[in-house]
C-alpha cells in the first residue's frame, strides 16, 4: 500500500521470527556473534558460532506451507547474495576463509513450527 503498513508490519513480524529464531538457536547451545549484519551486498540475520565454526543464519517465515513454505523461499540467487554478504563479514573481521570453518543455516519458520537446517546450502 501507499501509506507502507504492509511493509511495516512484515518488518515487524520478521523482527518478530528472527528473535524466536535467535533464542531457539541460543537454547541449542550456538553463541550469538551480531544480529542483522549489513553492508552495501546484503544483510544477514543472524551471525552465531559453536566452537570454532562461524554460522550464517537467514531466517525465514511464512504463514503456511502454500508455495514451498520457508526453505523453498531461499532461492540459489538469495543463497549466492548471503554468501558474497559472509565474505565481506570475514573480510571485516579479519579471518582467512581458508582456514575459518563456516557454514549456511536456515531457520524457516511457518505458523508456529520453527525448524532448523544446519548448513542448508
Amino acid at each position: 500500500m501507499a501509506n507502507g503498513k504492509p511493509a511495516a508490519n512484515s518488518r515487524t513480524r520478521g523482527d518478530e521470527f528472527e528473535r524466536r529464531a535467535e533464542q531457539f538457536l541460543l537454547e541449542q547451545g550456538l553463541r550469538l556473534l551480531e544480529r542483522n549484519y549489513q553492508c552495501k551486498l546484503g544483510e544477514i540475520d543472524l551471525i552465531m558460532s559453536t566452537g570454532n565454526t562461524l554460522i550464517f543464519v537467514e531466517v525465514r517465515y511464512r504463514k503456511n506451507s502454500h508455495f514451498g513454505g520457508a526453505a523453498a523461499s531461499v532461492i540459489p540467487s538469495k543463497q549466492q547474495k548471503l554468501r558474497r554478504t559472509a565474505h565481506s563479514y570475514m573480510q571485516s573481521k579479519g579471518l582467512n576463509e581458508s582456514r575459518q570453518s563456516c557454514r549456511f543455516d536456515l531457520v524457516a519458520c511457518e505458523g508456529s513450527h520453527v525448524h532448523w537446517i544446519p548448513n542448508a546450502f
